[in-house]
């Protein structure tokens, strides 16, 4: 007569954790890109050193992305060769930018919006180039904040008023819930 020892169920915990440990270089730089665009749009000041740190977290973010997929060291070191010039023709274009001869040409807002573009660029190129969709995504995310910066360098009125109007109605339904509740 045989025992079986039953097995358990593989848990739903683990993997769940797995994914949000998977993707959380890649929140953690959407949200980088979220405070340096915010931060972009209400300061009106460019932060063309911020884009220079966040290329090489990119670029470091590609490598650790693309990692698994390389199959030996051979093809390990060509994706860290390829991301690394890659990510350096772009600090280069950046830092093209920031010449005395081409700022007098550029305002320090566009130069900044500039900025921004070429690092967006550079996401979506970096993803496409190791066949990550979630690069190519935080690629695409990066350049909805290009229009939303100048959008909200035009309407600065508009959102505040927004704001303002959003918090009035909060308040308004927090002083009725309460005189309810009382």
């Amino acid at each position: 007569m045989s025992t079986a020892v039953p097995q358990a169920a593989p848990s739903s915990k683990p993997q769940r954790a797995s994914f949000w440990v998977r993707e959380l270089p890649f929140s953690l730089v959407l949200i980088l890109t979220i405070l340096g665009v915010a931060y972009t749009s209400f300061s009106k000041q460019p932060i063309i050193g911020y884009w220079e740190i966040l290329a090489p977290i990119i670029g470091l973010v590609c490598i650790a992305n693309g990692w698994a997929s390389a199959a030996d060291n051979a093809t390990r070191l060509r994706l860290i060769t390829t991301q690394a010039l890659h990510w350096l023709a772009f600090l280069v274009v950046m830092n093209l930018l920031l010449l005395p001869g081409v700022q007098r040409v550029f305002t320090a807002s566009s130069t900044g919006l500039a900025v921004f573009t070429l690092l967006t660029l550079g996401t979506f190129t970096a993803g496409v180039h190791i066949l990550s969709w979630q690069i190519c995504l935080l690629g695409l995310i990066m350049a909805l904040g290009i229009p939303a910066i100048a959008w909200i360098e035009n309407s600065a009125l508009i959102v505040a008023l927004i704001a303002a109007s959003a918090q009035g109605i909060v308040a308004v339904f927090w002083w009725h819930w309460r005189a309810k509740h009382v």
